[in-house]
């Protein structure tokens, strides 16, 4: 299973920001596009994506990942290769509307709520663990990109993630993919004992009746002052990947490199993953997550003042750190503090305010540049947003006592 779910993440690559990155350029030149229309179709389709998630959570919670992971993927397939007949902007909007919704949305959202089913004490090094797909995905996936547009065009780039998707994906989620280990008279993390934590219900019923609790996490403070650490990921984040290429052109970093910082940057996640699923396991998760904001805080400072292009490097092992984190505690935390009952759609409703501020992040770049001929105004709002949402998790209490987690001192 989580092996799967990091298939998953990683085929999410068509719908995600540092994909999308590699054909931004291409894609505007052929398309006669200025940089504000393109953002703002991608801007349009993160939005979609978003108002769906609540949706597609409450029925991943109905029919579960066993269903809903293959038609994900093959609904992503298409989407793709939609991608590829592009011809202008209401096409466009359609294609970006299809590839954010299946692929940074749904598939994102099911492999997290199958990981989520099937581990409880583990959860954090489990979450981690999965998420090894999406940092391989940053590495690998836009050098692929960069690769097939040079040599065959972006319109063939977009006919070999739909290849890949079905793959990689669709025939293992066939197979292999099972909703929760109660289906096979097994229980989360292997254990030989009832659960410590939050069991899911064994009556498949009860788990398609609605139930109280989505109302008194809309209602709780503390789910929003979490609710701030993935917005501002979402939004800072995707305006850094989005825009890297031309951000740090305008820095004197070269465009290859720019897009090689997108791998480094993965590298680093990569490394420290299962560190960071191991500490989430162990310590308060509102700790580790003002970490990663003041980790994308610092690396929005170093590239609104970057003294010298290898410096670009520092900026990069920063944003792998904040990844890192936001993989592992920002994935887990949601069941620490609201258990696996209705997670996908508790997960859904993040997530869709996360995509939101997501939708806004290459506009403050885009827009700035322009119309003043500089990046720097966008700049520093993202390095004022991070450091907001870490003041507000720091001041969200514990949640109730969870197996295997520390309570602070």
């Amino acid at each position: 299973m989580v092996g799967v779910a990091a298939a998953a993440q990683f085929m999410s690559a068509p719908g995600q920001s540092y994909s999308v990155a590699a054909f931004k350029q291409p894609m505007e030149t052929a398309l006669s596009l200025s940089e504000t229309n393109y953002s703002l179709a991608y801007a349009f389709a993160t939005v979609v994506s978003g108002a769906l998630l609540p949706f597609v959570g409450r029925m991943i919670d109905r029919y579960g990942a066993r269903l809903m992971l293959p038609t994900i993927s093959l609904l992503l397939g298409f989407a793709c290769i939609g991608m590829s007949y592009v011809s202008g902007l209401p096409s466009l909007y359609l294609g970006f509307s299809c590839v954010r919704s299946l692929g940074q949305g749904a598939l994102t959202l099911v492999a997290a709520w199958l990981v989520g089913e099937w581990f409880a004490r583990r959860r954090g090094f489990a979450t981690a663990m999965s998420g090894l797909g999406g940092s391989f995905s940053v590495m690998l996936v836009p050098l692929l990109n960069v690769f097939v547009i040079s040599n065959f065009g972006w319109r063939t780039g977009w006919l070999v993630l739909a290849g890949a998707v079905w793959c990689c994906l669709l025939l293992p989620s066939l197979f292999l993919v099972r909703n929760r280990p109660e289906d096979l008279g097994l229980l989360p993390d292997g254990d030989s004992s009832e659960p410590l934590s939050d069991p899911q219900p064994s009556d498949p019923a009860a788990q398609q009746k609605p139930t109280r609790k989505i109302q008194t996490v809309l209602l709780d403070p503390t789910f929003w002052k979490l609710l701030s650490v993935p917005a501002s990921s979402g939004m800072v984040g995707t305006g850094l990947i989005f825009h890297a290429v031309s951000l740090l052109g305008s820095r004197g970093v070269p465009a290859g490199w720019a897009v090689a910082l997108i791998s480094v940057q993965a590298t680093v996640g990569t490394c420290v993953a299962l560190l960071a699923g191991w500490l989430t396991d162990r310590y308060p998760a509102r700790y580790l997550l003002v970490t990663a904001m003041l980790l994308l805080t610092s690396a929005s400072t170093t590239i609104l003042m970057l003294p010298t292009p290898w410096v670009a490097l520092l900026y990069a092992v920063m944003l792998g750190l904040h990844g890192s984190i936001l993989r592992s505690t920002g994935m887990v935390v949601w069941m620490d503090y609201y258990g696996r009952q209705n997670q996908g759609t508790i997960r859904g409703i993040a997530m869709a305010v996360m995509i939101f501020a997501a939708a806004a992040g290459p506009l403050p770049l885009a827009l700035s540049n322009d119309m003043f001929q500089t990046y720097n105004l966008g700049l520093y709002l993202f390095i004022t947003v991070p450091l907001l949402a870490a003041a507000l998790v720091w001041t969200v209490g514990p949640p109730k006592m969870q197996p295997g987690k520390m309570q602070p001192g």
